[in-house]
């Protein structure tokens, strides 16, 4: 069961969502304007916002810069124009997914539920287990990273992207092949997204120039470099070479 957070001020909306949620389990939570929205955002701590664009007073794209200041939690865009431009819009502004009134309830949940598998405590693609190569641990169940044994706090986007690295370490891993991993971007809308989220991520670990193990390669993406040795992946251990 997840928390639902709803901001629309549509009541026929409310209306709908509030039996989908509740018929399908979940916890739900709305309110018809961006202010209010954001101290709930404080007092009932959700898991996913459902977030409609036209809302009275601060509007939807007010509302989503705020939240993204805040937190880290997917975020589905409810707007009124079915556009290619309305969905680029929305997703370069940071929302997580776009879909436009009316809708249908089925495409909605499943849209909710494939959100909510992504920003889960298993990991990506709902992978569990532990990740140890001797520098870094990545406990996939608790969410736990730690860097030569000490514990980093990270966002859900930063832990997603640390996963996907060290899942695939060695391989070359392109801009849409992360964006489609991390962000659920395989159109490859907003790149410098992966730019950006590696640097934090970097500082966050305390890896640096040429001592990070998170590599640039020029013209294509980034690669995880393993520290040589024993490693550790879902229970199952293996040796990983260095690899220039």
């Amino acid at each position: 069961m997840a928390r639902i957070l709803a901001v629309d001020d549509e009541p026929g909306v409310e209306r709908v969502l509030r039996g989908l949620f509740d018929a399908s389990g979940h916890e739900f939570v709305s309110t018809s304007d961006g202010r209010s929205a954001l101290r709930l955002l404080y007092q009932v701590r959700p898991d996913l916002v459902l977030l409609g664009v036209e809302l009275p007073g601060m509007d939807g794209w007010s509302v989503l810069e705020r939240v993204r200041d805040l937190a880290d939690l997917p975020v589905l865009l409810l707007g009124a124009h079915d556009t290619v431009s309305a969905k680029v819009r929305g997703l370069r502004a940071g929302a997580d997914d776009y879909l436009a009134k009316p809708f249908s309830c089925s495409e909605l949940l499943a849209r909710v539920e494939a959100l909510l598998r992504r920003s889960g405590g298993t990991g990506v693609g709902g992978v569990a287990g532990v990740y140890d190569d001797g520098l870094v641990r990545v406990d996939h169940r608790s969410r736990v990273v730690t860097v030569a044994g000490r514990e980093v706090e990270l966002t859900a986007i930063e832990f997603r992207l640390l996963t996907t690295l060290v899942r695939h370490a060695g391989a070359v891993l392109s801009l849409g092949q992360l964006l489609a991993a991390v962000w659920d971007d395989p159109a490859g809308v907003g790149p410098d997204r992966v730019k950006f989220a590696v640097l934090r991520l970097r500082r966050k670990l305390g890896w640096g120039g040429r001592d990070s193990p998170i590599l640039a390669v020029r013209g294509v993406g980034y690669r995880y470099r393993a520290a040589p040795g024993r490693v550790r992946v879902h229970g199952v251990s293996g040796v990983v070479p260095e690899m220039s």
